[in-house]
């Protein structure tokens, strides 16, 4: 099981995050591309923290918002945000190459990943600018949802992921920030959902109700408040059951 984690989105003299300690814990980094958060000089020193630690490095594309970190959905046309990813993927690729490291996947992140989840038009854009970049990148993106079958049908191949750190609806979508309890913060608690994940592929929703997600990868988020030390309960949690983590990418 690999588990990742949203890094590099800090911005200017505005920090979030501790990628340093959350590099030592996971195995994979989306580290941020500069359109939702992410300066220059976060994408060099994250990418070559990443290398250091033999940490996997991807793509955590978004929308172009810096003032919304990515979170607000925008009327864009296929064609730009293809460009848009495209760009973002070797912004950060640049990064990777000088740490003697690579791109070697792409998650999107916030409004664009729950767009293109359910949206053909934004999820066929979003995987036309990762095939034009390199058809040979990973998609991280949710169970069974458009970007996935997206990524099918243009030859990219595409990784399903789970979150051990968010609440889910019945219907296997990610429970709204807007709503209370979306984040979830009890460390013991999201261990063991982690743990379930990874041996049974079941996460309860919050209705009680049991859902299937058979993941390649589970992200504990960097943002979300004491993230490291989740992030450590996962990883002991884990290899305690048994479970090997290793990069999906």
């Amino acid at each position: 099981m690999d588990l990742n984690s949203d890094l590099g989105e800090g911005f200017g003299a505005w920090k979030m995050g501790d990628d340093e300690a959350l590099l030592d814990i996971v195995t994979s980094a989306n580290v941020a591309c500069g359109f939702h958060a992410g300066d220059p000089g976060v994408m060099r020193r994250v990418c070559e923290r990443a290398a250091e630690r033999g940490v996997t490095i991807g793509a955590h594309v978004g929308y172009r918002d810096l003032a919304g970190f990515g979170r607000r959905a925008l009327d864009i046309a296929p064609e730009d945000l293809a460009d848009d990813v495209l760009y973002q993927i070797g912004a950060l690729d640049a990064f990777a190459r000088a740490a003697g490291s690579r791109v070697r996947y792409v998650k999107a992140h916030g409004a664009l990943y729950n767009t293109a989840a359910v949206d053909p038009d934004q999820a066929a854009a979003l995987v036309e600018g990762v095939r034009r970049y390199d058809s040979h990148l990973a998609l991280l993106g949710p169970p069974d949802s458009k970007m996935l079958h997206a990524a099918v049908a243009a030859g990219v191949t595409g990784h399903a992921e789970a979150f051990a750190d968010r609440a889910y609806t019945p219907s296997g979508q990610l429970v709204s920030r807007k709503e209370p309890g979306a984040v979830l913060h009890d460390a013991s608690e999201v261990a063991a959902r982690a743990v379930t994940m990874a041996t049974s592929g079941e996460v309860l929703d919050v209705s009680g109700g049991k859902l299937t997600v058979r993941a390649a990868s589970l992200c504990v988020h960097g943002d979300t408040p004491g993230s490291v030390e989740l992030a450590r309960r996962i990883r002991e949690s884990l290899e305690s059951a048994g479970v090997t983590l290793a990069p999906f990418a």
